[in-house]
């Protein structure tokens, strides 16, 4: 099981919210590339980096970050956040990012996130799959859709995607652990797809559970900046 970090980033610098809540930012680092660089160093090698401005204005924003991040490191970074045109997927590609992580748009404009998956292929492309109650959740888990999360996985990877990267938001920054029987069920229902558990790590025990479910990867994101999971933990996955 791959340990991804992930840095969320507003006004430049690496934040983390509670249940995907603007006002409930707390700023942990100036600087996402030495964050990144910490990871490195460790042994990482993947990062979950997140244009949060970018999700609110549905465009890419912090390109300067994406682009010291993935050039300055060695990191394979999955950058995600209002990327909702061919022009800035196109731009994500070219400032370093390794893959593409795609939620809402899947689901307000399947045709065009549909064209990308063709285009990039399956392996760049991660769906973002988040669900509250089983339902899929968009724009910044404002709005919840009568779609159910393991048939939206089923369709997209039926058309190509292999990577899904699956949040529960009712667990999202609360440190109150993951939906570990949710993605036994996702892993059990599609076994080959390469599933990516967010949202809810809180200790080392956690990401035990996590790797009994056979699950590709988790996020870890408040549980290290809260430092409830240390460096050495993490690099030891």
């Amino acid at each position: 099981m791959y340990i991804i970090p992930a840095i969320d980033i507003i006004d430049g610098k690496c934040v983390r919210l509670t249940q995907g809540d603007y006002g409930q930012k707390k700023e942990y680092h100036d600087s996402p590339l030495e964050m990144a660089k910490r990871f490195e160093g460790a042994g990482i090698k993947r990062l979950h980096l997140v244009d949060l401005d970018g999700a609110k204005a549905k465009k890419i924003i912090n390109s300067e970050v994406l682009k010291s991040v993935a050039f300055g490191t060695s990191l394979q970074v999955d950058f995600g956040g209002g990327v909702q045109s061919d022009e800035d997927i196109a731009l994500a590609f070219e400032l370093g990012a390794h893959q593409l992580t795609g939620g809402s748009i899947a689901v307000k404009n399947p045709t065009l996130f549909e064209s990308w998956i063709a285009k990039y292929g399956g392996e760049k492309i991660i769906l973002g799959a988040d669900a509250k109650d089983r339902k899929i959740a968009i724009s910044g888990w404002e709005e919840t859709t009568e779609m159910d999360l393991i048939d939206f996985i089923k369709d997209y990877h039926s058309k190509g995607i292999s990577y899904v990267i699956c949040t529960d938001v009712a667990k999202d920054g609360l440190l109150q652990g993951p939906s570990v029987d949710l993605y036994k069920e996702i892993m059990q229902e599609i076994p080959n797809i390469k599933l990516i558990a967010s949202g809810g790590v809180s200790s080392v025990k956690d990401l035990e559970e996590l790797q009994k479910t056979g699950v590709y990867g988790a996020i870890v994101g408040k549980a290290y900046y809260e430092g409830r999971i240390s460096l050495e933990e993490l690099a030891a996955f």
